[in-house]
């Protein structure tokens, strides 16, 4: 990450990390998902122990989350992690810091310095009257400090926080300081809708100043919606291509289908299909094949029944219960070749 390289998608996973079988099939779905990066809670010694054997069944980077106990962080460097993340707040005194820079150096592991709005060191705390950006970012940066004394340099940055002003703000003057690569995100940001919402003004505000190397959609939901969440951000910010991308118009008044019902059916639907496609789902003649005409295919709803498009030509009329049913079958049915001869033609 950083240097220039596409920004990732992180999450982490919620099973007890010492039992391997359940936490390899969450990574497994999560690679499924789209997710680039996983994190792993390390709360002691067995789910320390269990790193090698997790990470020997998987097929992106394994992130070991170390809080409290630098033990815990030497252990899974010794066993295969891929990145380590410790928290200046509460890793402990110098000499612990030193002994998981020593691990990591002997094996081309980098560390991130996970600085979090909620466990500042106390003197911080007491020196700027609670958790400001200032007081975020001397944390990271005295911890950066200390790394480089140590002649450790292959270090990334977090200094997240629950409020999204503060994130923001905190972010902006960390890269201010820094040219380490950052990982962006929202703590604690709640449940799946709030957090979405809390996360995409955070972390889509920072991606569109060009601030962020990494991202996690911190939520209260399966893992796997947050990778889902993450890639929507990176697309909605135009930094990442690929894939299905879904346009639906809102409903109004002049809607003659059930257009919620009609857009969620056919979301579901196109989860499955890997092609770079646009679809959109519009709900009458008015945002039609005309306001959509950049898709490459489209329902648009009228009165009893709908019409299917392709690149903005009415292909055939469908009876509404039937729209997404033949929407699948045109995609389905429509060579990649056509679809750009169309395309240029």
């Amino acid at each position: 990450m950083g240097g220039g390289a596409p920004v990732s998608v992180q999450s982490m996973t919620n099973t007890k990390t010492e039992d391997v079988e359940s936490t390899v099939a969450q990574i497994l779905r999560l690679e499924e998902a789209g997710c680039d990066i996983v994190r792993v809670a390390i709360p002691n010694m067995e789910a320390a122990e269990a790193v090698e054997a997790i990470r020997e069944r998987i097929h992106i980077p394994l992130v070991a989350d170390i809080h409290f106990d630098y033990r815990l962080a030497v252990a899974c460097a010794e066993r295969g992690a891929d990145k380590i993340r410790i928290n200046p707040g509460n890793i402990g005194g110098e000499d612990r810091v030193k002994a998981v820079v020593e691990a990591c150096r002997s094996r081309n592991i980098p560390i991130r310095i996970g600085v979090n709005g909620g466990s500042l060191e106390p003197a911080l705390l007491e020196k700027y009257g609670g958790p400001t950006p200032e007081a975020m970012t001397e944390s990271a940066m005295g911890h950066v400090k200390l790394l480089n004394r140590f002649g450790f340099d292959d270090i990334c940055i977090s200094v997240k926080a629950s409020d999204v002003p503060l994130t923001v703000k905190a972010y902006r003057l960390l890269r201010q300081m820094t040219d380490y690569p950052l990982h962006l995100g929202v703590t604690e940001a709640g449940t799946e809708y709030a957090g979405l919402v809390k996360s995409a003004v955070g972390i889509g505000t920072l991606l569109n100043e060009g601030i962020g190397d990494t991202i996690r959609v911190s939520l209260t939901a399966p893992p796997e919606r947050e990778v889902t969440a993450g890639i929507a951000i990176l697309k909605a910010a135009g930094l990442r291509k690929g894939g299905v991308e879904f346009i639906s118009c809102p409903s109004c008044g002049r809607c003659r289908i059930d257009l919620i019902g009609v857009a969620s059916e056919a979301e579901r639907r196109l989860r499955n299909v890997r092609r770079d496609i646009t679809v959109a789902v519009m709900g009458c003649v008015v945002n039609g094949p005309g306001e959509a005409s950049r898709a490459d295919f489209g329902i648009a709803g009228g009165d009893g029944e709908g019409v299917l498009f392709r690149k903005g030509q009415i292909v055939k009329k469908v009876p509404n219960d039937r729209l997404v049913d033949e929407l699948m079958m045109l995609i389905e049915s429509t060579p990649e070749e056509e679809l750009r001869k169309e395309e240029r033609g």
